[in-house]
């Protein structure tokens, strides 16, 4: 009873951290990469390799947004989504999938930028602070849902 019960306790966070990943994938790509033309996943090279760049990252934030959804559906025709800790795992897969974009992506990397601009500290500045801040209510929302299920399973 215990292991069925963190399985599908870790499913629930899981099926939110797909899905957060792959949605903030896909406002990423939506936005920065096709509306605005700030940048491609891949800008060292040129705009017919950018753009193919952009449709591999956009298929991949897709197989994740569908990932994600069919755990959520397999958690809901089992009767065991817990919705504060698949929110907590959107907030998380966002944030983190955020976070490393902005750290690894954009400065180690150097893949590519939010905006080649010059001051482009500022929107590196305001796209981490989002994503720590996305991360920091996952992880609250994460840990409040653990301490429910283990209350519950004691109590069982």
């Amino acid at each position: 009873m215990k292991k069925a019960t963190s399985n599908y306790s870790r499913r629930n966070l899981w099926s939110g951290i797909l899905f957060g990943l792959g949605v903030v994938g896909f406002i990423d790509e939506t936005i920065f990469h096709q509306l605005l033309h700030w940048h491609h996943f891949y800008d060292k090279s040129t705009t017919s390799i950018g753009l193919v760049s952009d449709g591999l990252f956009h298929a991949f934030s897709w197989f994740a947004t569908i990932g994600g959804l069919f755990l959520f559906a397999d958690l809901r025709r089992r009767n065991s989504l817990v919705w504060k800790r698949w929110i907590g795992g959107i907030y998380l897969g966002a944030g983190v999938f955020q976070l490393y974009d902005g750290i690894i992506q954009h400065k180690i990397m150097r893949i590519h930028q939010i905006r080649y601009v010059d001051n482009v500290i500022i929107y590196d500045v305001i796209w981490n602070v989002i994503a720590a801040g996305m991360i920091v209510v996952g992880v609250i929302l994460t840990i409040k849902t653990n301490n429910r299920h283990r209350t519950q399973e004691v109590s069982s």
